[in-house]
């Protein structure tokens, strides 16, 4: 109890910022301090978490993971503490903000056109922001606010995220009318050897999420197209005769067939995540709630 009695809203503002900008003369510039008195104050916050906290580095603060815990638990208190002063009274209608939405290319055609309608029809003066799903700085932009939702894939989520899972998906094998494939039984073996286009809008690579399928049965794909969203994968099938495996909902191209495919492939879930600290926000669970009654989740 004495250490929590040291502790002052003042210097867990401070470790929030240190945690963003991960450099102290900038965290003293924003919130009005010497360089010295921020140092003092990380000194009491090692000294009451009795951990580093963040190490110097030439390229400036590198929080440890006890830091990175701690940043999750602190966002969550001073997001409680402003909503003290918050109105109770939450009318969409009258909401003048902005709301920063990161998705997956597949989320953005399946997900979201019916989600922004509803937002468009119950709050028209709330803007929204989507940008493409970032894996490697996601943590970052939401400990920075510069995202409030991703919708995604669960593997591409910090743990300690909370998330909604809105639906599970499941991929089919995909072909151009015209294919030799088309209208017979196949196995994985039968296709291992084709021409094969992954989308890989996370990373720039020829990894894809079926490869434990085919590494299960002792096969390798022959994948010789990545590309960075699912859109244009139906028009490189058109005209490359090559083959793809795409989430079932994101089929959208009547010039496609489907595959008839022995093994039963892999099924995955869509969901919504979002910071901890979002949780007390209410245009956050507003917009949640509004997943919710789409996909009648309780």
């Amino acid at each position: 109890m004495s250490k929590l009695n040291r502790l002052e809203i003042k210097q867990l503002r401070i470790f929030q910022a240190l945690l963003r900008e991960r450099n102290v003369s900038r965290v003293a510039s924003q919130v009005g301090l010497t360089q010295q008195a921020v140092s003092d104050q990380l000194r009491k916050l090692r000294e009451i978490f009795d951990d580093r906290l963040f190490l110097r580095k030439s390229n400036g603060l590198i929080p440890t993971p006890v830091a990175e815990a701690l940043g999750v638990k602190i966002a969550a208190i001073l997001t409680g503490f402003e909503s003290l002063l918050d109105s109770d009274t939450f009318d969409p209608s009258t909401l003048d903000a902005t709301y920063v939405i990161a998705a997956t290319d597949y989320a953005q055609q399946v997900v979201l056109p019916a989600l922004l309608s509803k937002i468009r029809q119950l709050a028209p003066r709330l803007k929204v922001i989507i940008r493409d799903f970032d894996i490697d700085n996601l943590h970052e932009l939401m400990i920075n606010s510069r995202v409030n939702l991703a919708i995604t894939f669960p593997d591409y989520i910090p743990a300690s995220y909370p998330y909604l899972t809105l639906f599970t998906e499941h991929h089919v094998c995909v072909a151009a009318k015209q294919s030799h494939l088309t209208n017979r039984p196949l196995s994985l073996q039968d296709i291992a050897a084709e021409p094969q286009i992954i989308a890989s809008p996370s990373r720039p690579n020829f990894k894809g999420s079926i490869d434990s399928l085919f590494e299960q049965a002792g096969l390798r794909r022959n994948v010789v197209i990545s590309a960075p969203c699912f859109s244009v994968v139906p028009g490189y099938i058109a005209t490359t005769g090559a083959i793809a495996f795409l989430p079932s909902r994101a089929i959208l191209d009547n010039q496609l067939v489907k595959l008839n495919l022995a093994e039963k492939l892999i099924d995955f879930d869509v969901i919504a995540a979002w910071h901890p600290r979002s949780s007390q926000d209410p245009l956050h669970n507003w917009i949640t709630d509004l997943l919710k009654e789409a996909y009648q989740l309780s």
